[in-house]
């Protein structure tokens, strides 16, 4: 829910997350704390009335994930709806060959053990156990059916009694803020400067966390005035003004460099891309641009990620992260394309890419269980071939990671797609198998080699498109072949007096950097203001030309857990996606708490938000 014109929160939407407090609350001591295991998601999802398959628990947590938060937790309650009893009365009907309202022992061992989602012999004991009251070896599925759903509805409402019952756990944390990056495994390979668009770690900062839970209670109006700081911006349309960075004359003259790269959505709600190193030989005036960029191959598909705002932030290539300093981001608006102007000195810099997370974000899974497209099909003589929207795809994805636009795939490129997709990387002996197998020229892989490569990978499965559906998902596409969880995008470096180059990057420091960069470019550009009655807690907003964008700087011994209403704002976007949410600081940290767009850029904007501190327990 985007921050519309300051809508109250509705019953239902209060209750739905008071229940996911009070299950996430029966399991951990604080909203706060992250989910670390595929047990501890069983037992909140539970607690939530859910009962997870193990299906259901491997879809949410993969071996990717390391943790999940409140916020995650949340999303998965609103996914996973409750199992309803005529739908297992159904499932048991299936088993039930005589149609009397019984299945034997024999009969549920011998359909859950070798159909769907397989039991082992000792859990249909235990069913049998707690189920079978009269010992004779018959299970009343009605019955059990009631009872199971029964549990489920008796956990919800215990869970919810015990936050009811403990008015200290009712007021208690409003959303999960800690971050866990994109581990070295598969993303961080393709973009291991993970970028935050839901949430980021505390010792650098925090930039837009995912979607945090409602209050239940709010901060009395006396405390408010004691420890709140209000802060108003109105923005006008983007179509009343003009560029302040306008082209510089004779640009088509200045030495150009061009690379492309792509921002990805994480499992976690993260946002990840490459880095890139630009080396300028001597000092020159420099014209930087970033902006998403538009796929061409499928047939009256658009890109729906045109829309998503970009930035590029620039700094010197230190060893280290103390080393490295921000020199400049692209600030101006110019169309899609987001621009920095000015002179740089001769030397090595970080390009870091970065988008806020309001425009892109996790999507609703409405359809998911809808039919996958084909992807693959056998022709009139029996062999087996990609189908024609899986070409178009993997077309404009060849585009995606061809970085340098020459047509062609090097093995660096290749691999940044291989650490992507699979977490592996191919060395230069299997690349030489590669060039006697598929289309190559000058050592590169072509378009048509990339697609014969995918349709081995598909005929040494024969037919079997999990491998590609891997790929394609890894990638940010869905069923429906919609690349949903992506934006491409387009870096162009123009220098007037010198030729610069462009490098792709995949920094273990990247996040960091990033985080770093983005708070010095809040707090070089606006004053602070201390929450009143706190003197060691300040609120950093930074109003850019299309961007608003606040920080949170605890100096304090202590952590501090700040309370945010978004509610009076009006035709704005937020990162947090939500108008009520706290941020727990930890002591001595800088946070980026939300980075707010407007929804309609033709129309003003305006940002209000309250900033309060919340008692500590």
């Amino acid at each position: 829910m985007s921050l519309e014109e300051s809508p109250r929160p509705s019953d239902e939407e209060e209750t739905f997350y008071m229940q996911c407090r009070a299950a996430y609350l029966a399991v951990f001591r604080s909203s706060l704390t992250n989910i670390t295991s595929k047990q501890q998601l069983c037992r909140v999802l539970q607690q939530a009335g859910r009962n997870p398959s193990h299906a259901t628990l491997n879809k949410y947590w993969t071996l990717k994930t390391s943790k999940l938060n409140f916020d995650d937790f949340c999303e998965i309650v609103k996914l996973e709806k409750k199992t309803e009893e005529t739908e297992l009365i159904r499932a048991f009907k299936k088993i039930d060959v005589n149609g009397d309202g019984y299945i034997t022992h024999s009969e549920l061992e011998r359909a859950v053990t070798t159909r769907g989602e397989k039991m082992t012999a000792e859990e249909v004991n235990a069913i049998f156990s707690l189920a079978d009251v009269n010992k004779d070896g018959k299970l009343d599925y009605a019955e059990f059916c009631r009872l199971l759903v029964s549990t489920a509805e008796q956990c919800q409402i215990a869970a919810v009694g015990r936050l009811e019952a403990d008015a200290k756990l009712k007021r208690q944390n409003f959303g999960s803020q800690s971050y866990s990056p994109p581990k070295a495994s598969v993303s961080s390979a393709s973009s291991s400067a993970g970028q935050a668009a839901p949430t980021q770690p505390p010792e650098t900062s925090d930039t837009t966390l995912k979607k945090d839970c409602r209050p239940c209670s709010r901060p009395s109006s006396a405390r408010s005035r004691r420890s709140s700081l209000s802060n108003s911006v109105t923005m006008t349309s983007s179509s009343t003004k003009a560029s302040k960075i306008p082209e510089p004359p004779g640009l088509q003259e200045w030495h150009q460099s061009c690379m492309k790269g792509c921002f990805f959505l994480e499992d976690d709600g993260s946002i990840s891309s490459l880095q890139y190193q630009l080396h300028v030989p001597q000092t020159t005036n420099v014209y930087l641009t970033i902006q998403p960029v538009s796929l061409s191959h499928r047939t009256g598909k658009s890109s729906s990620w045109m829309t998503v705002d970009t930035a590029l932030f620039v700094m010197s290539a230190g060893e280290t992260k103390e080393d490295s300093t921000l020199v400049c981001f692209t600030e101006s608006k110019d169309k899609e394309k987001y621009v920095w102007k000015g002179e740089l000195n001769a030397g090595t810099y970080y390009l870091l890419p970065f988008t806020s997370g309001c425009r892109l974000k996790k999507r609703s899974k409405k359809g998911v269980f809808d039919k996958p497209v084909e992807l693959v099909y056998r022709t009139d003589t029996g062999e087996l071939d990609l189908t024609r929207e899986l070409r178009e795809v993997l077309s404009d994805l060849f585009d995606v990671i061809d970085l340098d636009g020459n047509g062609l795939l090097s093995l660096e490129e290749y691999n940044f797609f291989e650490l992507r997709t699979s977490g592996e990387m191919c060395d230069k002996d299997a690349w030489a198998i590669c060039k006697e197998n598929f289309d190559m020229r000058k050592n590169q892989l072509t378009r048509q080699g990339f697609m014969e490569l995918n349709l081995m990978e598909a005929t040494e499965k024969d037919g079997d498109p999990a491998d590609l559906w891997v790929t394609l998902e890894a990638m940010g596409c869905n069923h429906m072949l919609e690349l949903v969880e992506a934006c491409p995008f387009q870096i162009e470096v123009y220098c007037e007096d010198t030729q610069a180059s462009i490098q792709p990057l995949s920094l273990e420091s990247g996040p960091k950097l990033l985080n770093h960069a983005l708070q010095k470019s809040i707090t070089s550009r606006t004053g602070a203001k201390a929450l009143r009655g706190q003197d060691n807690v300040f609120i950093y907003t930074y109003r850019g030309e299309h961007r608003i964008s606040s920080l949170i700087a605890n100096k304090t011994n202590q952590k501090v857990t700040v309370h945010i209403n978004n509610e009076q704002s009006k035709n704005c976007n937020s990162s947090r996606s939500l108008t009520v949410f706290a941020v727990e600081v930890p002591a001595r940290t800088k946070m980026v708490c939300q980075h707010v767009l407007p929804i309609n850029e033709k129309q003003d904007w305006t940002y209000n938000c309250v900033e309060t501190i919340l008692p500590s327990m």
